[in-house]
């Protein structure tokens, strides 16, 4: 019986170290803390959210485990030369006709997933995208992040080549709740 409890306990670490540094569950993460929020100049292109003065932002520095159809939310980003900084993996600018995406800060593990592959699942079809750059879950509302808030901690950030590989509707770009794997 001890070892049972034992095993189940040494289990549970594993678990959490794979997660990150935070409260996770299969599904979903608790805030690691919170950001106060400051404005600036915010491009609101593809409908960004932009940060309010005072207003608190979840922090996350994890996301939820990565299974064979883990689910997230599509967000729509350029990584083109639109004012933003360069992505992290490459320190590059890309075109909106590329594949790529960002993660959020947990499923982008400290850049361990730089360049390499995804499979996005929506809509009856799957696309394979290239992870060139982290969706900030920890900071933001600063002008490193475009004054915009820290991303959900289960966004996988696209640019608009793979919504239209996805054969997503124009009028639905925004969010979309997809599912993902490594590729």
């Amino acid at each position: 019986m001890a070892n049972k409890s034992l095993l189940s306990i040494v289990l549970l670490v594993l678990a959490s170290l794979h997660v990150g540094h935070c409260y996770s569950s299969l599904g979903s993460c608790h805030p690691s803390g919170y950001l106060r929020g400051k404005t600036g100049y915010c491009n609101k292109e593809n409908d960004s959210d932009c940060c309010k003065a005072g207003k608190l932002y979840p922090q996350y520095d994890c996301s939820p485990l990565i299974t064979h159809h883990t689910p997230a939310t599509m967000t729509i980003n350029s990584f083109a030369n639109s004012g933003d900084i360069p992505s992290a993996c490459d320190s590059k600018f890309h075109s909106d006709d590329e594949y790529i995406v960002a993660l959020s800060t947990g499923w982008y593990d400290r850049g361990l997933r730089c360049l390499s592959n995804i499979k996005i699942n929506a809509n009856g079809r799957s696309v394979m995208a290239k992870v060139i750059d982290e969706c900030d879950s920890v900071y933001g509302c600063d002008y490193d992040h475009d004054f915009q808030p820290p991303c959900h901690y289960n966004v996988v950030d696209a640019s608009p080549a793979v919504w239209k590989a996805l054969g997503i509707p124009k009028s639905e770009f925004g969010e979309y709740d997809i599912t993902w794997s490594d590729a």
